[in-house]
């Protein structure tokens, strides 16, 4: 074979085999080119089935523009209550709270008060034996009057020089003396008379008829609720900070109200073991609701604000170095930037970034995207 025909034969044939190869995937062969659409268009048509039974049962989350509607919930942003302070606990005392004691001894001719009821201030509450004080003050009225005439006899015989200013003088002592015996008498007697010193609640009695009593027997306690005192302590560290006349909100167990006082006064002597300063809150309770003794979660409250945005925490993402909230805008997801301020266990204010009205996206956070349109359900 000659030369030049082995070269054309080295060319020629990687030459057609390539042309093979390549020839119907490039479209060169007429055939080729319809078996490929043929083979396309059977295989897209499962697809095509596929894809129209998939979308037969979500017609009804479409949007206008063809795009799934997912289903959210979420609240409106309302103006609320916000205070932010100082936490502690403490516990509530009586406003006034006393032990009834008798003055004098002797022994308990009769007790006035029913165990558990409210007495008012003066109301006669046990009385003490006191039948020889009233013979002595017998004794002495008798006297008092007798002295008494006999005085008015003496000023007139003065009056015309018939006795002497000495004896007249003599008379005038002796009848202030009785006197005096007679208002003693009467103190004593009195004394002998236990009354309620300040209106009240009293408690468990401890006497009875015929018990005989000293200064030191406790006969029943008395206590004045209508008023009560929070007192707690806080850190030295708050000592600085004009704490008189703040409000004090506090909850107590067996309630789910929460209550409020008002602070009227600041022990300034921190405690050595503890490192605090006592302080000392007022509250009503002219409905009998709390009781002396109970123990108190409280909130010394150091700044406060009628109007403040609250979200609920789950609602806010947190993105780098900012704070995001999903909204609602229009029937779609918008995310927002926003600032953030204080936190309680539930919730956070947002200083700026929504309005008072705007619609927060609480859940299915993670499934949004911006734009995407959402049908919203609105929660408390």
């Amino acid at each position: 074979m000659k030369k030049g025909t082995k070269i054309a034969l080295w060319i020629s044939i990687p030459l057609v085999l390539a042309v093979g190869f390549a020839g119907p995937r490039l479209g060169l062969f007429g055939n080729g080119k319809v078996t490929e659409e043929k083979g396309a268009a059977t295989a897209g048509a499962p697809a095509t089935a596929q894809a129209s039974q998939a979308a037969a049962p979500g017609q009804g989350q479409r949007g206008t523009q063809g795009g799934a509607v997912l289903p959210v919930s979420g609240q409106i942003a309302k103006a609320s209550y916000l205070s932010n302070g100082i936490r502690s606990a403490g516990s509530l005392l009586a406003n006034e709270e006393v032990d009834i004691v008798s003055k004098v001894s002797g022994k308990v001719t009769g007790v006035f008060f029913r165990e558990g009821s409210v007495v008012r201030k003066g109301d006669l509450m046990v009385k003490i034996y006191d039948e020889d004080l009233q013979a002595q003050l017998r004794r002495s009225q008798i006297q008092e009057k007798m002295l008494s005439e006999k005085l008015e006899r003496q000023r007139v015989l003065l009056s015309k020089d018939a006795v002497s200013r000495e004896s007249f003088d003599q008379l005038q002592t002796d009848y202030n003396v009785i006197l005096a015996d007679i208002n003693l008498l009467k103190v004593r007697i009195a004394e002998t008379e236990v009354r309620a010193p300040f209106d009240g609640m009293i408690g468990f009695r401890y006497v009875s008829e015929g018990t005989y009593v000293q200064p030191s027997v406790k006969i029943a306690h008395l206590t004045d609720n209508s008023q009560l005192k929070l007192e707690f302590g806080i850190a030295e560290k708050y000592i600085s900070q004009p704490l008189t006349n703040k409000k004090v909100s506090f909850t107590v167990p067996g309630y789910t109200d929460e209550f409020f006082a008002q602070v009227y006064a600041i022990d300034y002597r921190v405690d050595e073991a503890t490192r605090t300063i006592g302080v000392r809150a007022r509250t009503d309770n002219r409905d009998g609701r709390l009781v002396p003794g109970m123990f108190a979660e409280i909130t010394l409250i150091t700044d406060e604000r009628e109007n403040a945005i609250l979200v609920p925490t789950e609602a806010v993402v947190p993105d780098m170095n900012e704070k995001r909230v999903w909204i609602l805008r229009g029937g779609k997801a918008l995310l927002t930037p926003v600032t953030s301020g204080n936190r309680t266990q539930n919730m956070i204010e947002i200083l700026s970034g929504i309005s008072v009205g705007d619609t927060v996206i609480t859940s299915g956070l993670m499934q949004l995207r911006p734009n995407m349109a959402v049908r919203v359900n609105i929660t408390d």
